[in-house]
């Protein structure tokens, strides 16, 4: 079968210590019938990167670099969408590392698939021990809640997936990705397509590899901005994609109400030690008190059951792990709520990229 020209599509933006590297590996893939293109949306890098892009089309014709002016990812896909000749996309990440036949194989799944979106499982790696560490997090089910794209050993029909590879017509039909969601636009990509009768597909085929964030800052922001366009994804589509996503901002507002309550009822209580706001002071504080031990428990069962399975010298570090993933999550929840449900703002607070 005579497989079309394919664009390989890649946000980027300031990625001079990777930018190379990747160019390498994705032009030492085996090139499927046809050929590929690369088409790089850089969102005005100043690091030097821009210099490198104009260094590796120079060399290689394959390589053409776009400028993305409004600096976020959804804003890179779409002008990268529009400028690709190719009748298949694939979405290549820079900090993530490819097998040498993944864009083969990602047109192969697709066509004898026949789905109308595919990709694969992504398998987390750290470079030092804070960084294995939030990886070991990152796959964990207790952090992730059952989520299937983080399951490297399930093959089948899926509600999103990681990257992706897709028949250029098909953005035609649904749309583009939505340009309001610097975070989460792939995860609402796909919800759209599973909607609309549309199947996505993760092939044990089309394994790959990511590189997580070797900060605690770096980690925490992030994961407050997956929680934040959480709340507009939800907002867009009427309800949830499943009820995981309700889980972390449940948890932190339940906990923030609870401890704003015991304040004000301790401050109320101090004036008269008996009566009714003495008595709801001490309902407050027992509330309080086995929610968090009730999350404590939660959180030292699932760094035991992962320092098993991984080495128990990230036992000291994973329960930081897992509460940064969490607690952040559902702070950037409840702040969406704030923001879209109650103060009803049309544009979203988050739009600035952090890495």
């Amino acid at each position: 079968m005579t497989q079309p020209n394919i664009s390989v599509i890649v946000p980027c933006r300031n990625e001079v210590k990777h930018i190379g590297a990747f160019l390498d590996s994705v032009l030492a893939q085996t090139n499927p019938d046809g050929g590929f293109e690369v088409i790089i949306a850089d969102g005005m890098s100043d690091d030097g990167t821009r210099k490198i892009l104009d260094h590796y089309h120079r060399l290689d014709k394959r390589i053409r670099m776009i400028d993305n002016p409004e600096l976020t990812t959804p804003f890179a896909l779409n002008h990268a969408i529009r400028a690709a000749r190719g009748d298949i996309l694939v979405r290549l990440d820079v900090h993530s590392v490819f097998p040498r036949d993944y864009i083969r194989e990602s047109v192969y799944v697709l066509i004898e698939t026949g789905a109308d979106a595919v990709g694969g499982p992504v398998i987390a790696r750290g470079t030092n021990y804070l960084s294995n560490a939030v990886a070991i997090g990152y796959q964990s089910p207790l952090v992730i809640g059952g989520s299937r794209h983080h399951d490297t050993e399930y093959e089948g029909k899926i509600d999103t997936v990681f990257g992706g590879c897709w028949h250029k017509e098909l953005f035609d039909e649904v749309g583009l990705f939505d340009e309001e969601l610097t975070r989460n636009q792939d995860d609402e990509f796909n919800l759209r397509l599973n909607r609309n009768g549309k199947t996505v597909y993760q092939s044990l085929r089309l394994k790959s590899y990511y590189y997580p964030r070797n900060s605690l800052v770096k980690l925490f922001k992030q994961y407050r901005q997956y929680g934040y366009y959480k709340i507009r994804v939800i907002q867009k589509h009427k309800l949830p994609a499943s009820i995981r996503h309700l889980v972390p901002g449940t948890f932190v507002g339940s906990s923030l109400f609870f401890t704003c309550s015991l304040l004000v009822t301790r401050l109320l209580s101090a004036i008269k030690k008996t009566g009714p706001w003495h008595n709801l002071y001490k309902f407050n504080k027992l509330i309080l008190a086995a929610e968090w031990l009730a999350y404590a428990c939660f959180v030292l069962y699932g760094s035991f059951s992962e320092s098993r399975k991984h080495g128990w010298r990230y036992l000291p570090i994973l329960p930081v792990i897992f509460a940064t993933f969490q607690v952040s999550y559902g702070l950037g929840f409840l702040e969406g709520v704030k923001d879209f449900i109650v103060l009803r703002k049309k544009r979203p607070q988050m739009q600035k990229m952090t890495r």
